[in-house]
């Protein structure tokens, strides 16, 4: 599989502070502003150029865990950060243009997708299922489904989930993506879903819950999903607000998700311009993580395995022990396991320097994915190797892939200002059907 033009070219070389406020529309004059304030940040963005360009696994590691102590104070400048020390696109330039210009191939928002399913799944799949509010045509074209795709034939289909700022594509083209095409653990396709996830977390399920139950239909099998970031996020809600796509899920594995939303607040506040809906509903103490934990949302609803960096999640806090944000419950007795690399490989290699995007490459990460999917219920590291341990990345990635990696989270610094839809100075109410 091919990458595209800027992801090419990288192989070869929130929150806020206090409650959030209900959604209010920016006004004209407000508008002007944010406009010229993100016109200022573009331009200067478009000057950023790495200026090192680390040639080892280690020396990449290591550059990570130095920008991490220097506490970025926004998205931006984490983003600048990355590109300066070689660790991701080589010109912030590159990024906007690939945002700008590139909406085909494997990164499609508007896919053809021609199979029907065996039976009805919308508007309804199941009688107690939340109502779309995005047509079927719109909700079908966010799937990509690559040519290599086998439709259930002898491994079982695992859907992508994006994390914010990102689409399938962007996530997972330097991780599971090649680590899974054409392999014996999963088959995957992935959710390139319109707005970068920058949109109403709500609406972003709606696509989650829905090509579950397409991708289950259409291939006859029990699905499994993987998710980043968001994407856990909106899994779980997806799952509690959609039950019919609980019997069709094996598995869930969620790569660093914030199921609590997140309490770190000055990577977004400092930019001083509204921002897009979920970066909103992302808070801490939103209305929509209060409305997701409700009524047992803290607890899983399928046999769920995370996978989460502690202390060095510069964009998920807090992620250690049960108050971790990747936490999530078992009252429902279906099997959830929860890991901090840290604490699996305290002092080794893989157990070092993870940000947010550096689980999706972690050994670690990749080995309790097989083994919730080889295993009945979730992940257990104890069946897992202790080799895992002894390395930086999961086999079969290289530095050409942590960089593909980690450029997820400039790609999401960039969408933030181009692709987040019409700015907002806070969260959209919830939905009636989760009142």
């Amino acid at each position: 599989m091919r990458p595209h033009g800027l992801l090419l070219a990288i192989l070869s070389s929130v929150a806020v502070a206090s409650s959030v406020k209900p959604e209010v529309d920016v006004d004209n004059n407000a508008l002007l502003e944010r406009r010229g304030l993100i016109g200022g940040l573009l331009k200067d963005l478009t000057l950023v150029t790495s200026t090192i360009l680390p040639t080892t696994i280690s020396a990449a590691i290591g550059s990570l865990s130095n920008i991490a102590a220097l506490q970025p104070t926004s998205l931006i400048d984490l983003a600048t950060n990355l590109v300066e020390a070689g660790l991701a696109a080589d010109k912030l330039a590159d990024v906007i243009d690939f945002v700008q210009g590139f909406a085909g191939e494997e990164n499609s928002m508007n896919n053809t997708n021609e199979r029907e399913p065996e039976s009805s799944i919308y508007p309804l799949a199941g009688s107690e299922d939340a109502p779309y509010s995005i047509p079927e045509a719109q909700l079908r074209a966010a799937i990509h489904i690559p040519a290599t795709f086998r439709y259930g034939d002898g491994v079982q289909p695992i859907v992508l989930v994006p994390g914010t700022g990102n689409t399938g594509y962007t996530s997972f083209a330097g991780n599971f993506i090649p680590l899974l095409v054409n392999s014996s653990v999963a088959d995957p396709v992935w959710l390139n879903i319109p707005g970068y996830l920058n949109g109403d977390s709500q609406l972003n399920a709606e696509y989650v819950a829905y090509a579950i139950n397409y991708i289950s239909s259409i291939t006859n099998q029990k699905i499994a999903v993987g998710a980043w970031s968001q994407g856990g996020f909106i899994t779980q809600w997806a799952t509690k607000y959609w039950p019919s796509i609980r019997s069709q899920i094996t598995d869930i594995v969620a790569f660093s998700p914030d199921y609590k939303g997140t309490t770190i607040s000055n990577l977004i506040t400092n930019l001083d311009v509204p921002f897009p809906r979920s970066y909103y509903q992302q808070a801490f103490n939103s209305s929509f993580v209060s409305a997701l934990r409700a009524g047992g949302g803290d607890s899983a609803y399928v046999p769920t395995t995370t996978v989460h960096s502690g202390l060095f999640d510069v964009i998920v806090q807090p992620q250690s022990g049960t108050e971790a944000s990747a936490f999530l419950r078992d009252e429902r007795g279906v099997g959830v396991s929860s890991h901090e690399v840290q604490e699996i490989c305290s002092g080794q290699p893989a157990g070092g320097y993870y940000g947010h995007a550096g689980v999706l490459y972690n050994l670690i990460t990749y080995a309790l994915l097989v083994d919730a999917l080889s295993h009945e219920g979730p992940g257990r590291v104890e069946r897992i190797s202790e080799d895992v341990c002894e390395d930086y990345l999961t086999a079969g990635l290289n530095l050409a892939s942590l960089k593909l990696t980690e450029n997820a989270i400039v790609l999401s610094a960039v969408t933030l200002l181009l692709e987040g839809g019409p700015p907002v100075t806070g969260e959209p109410t919830v939905r009636d059907y989760a009142l």
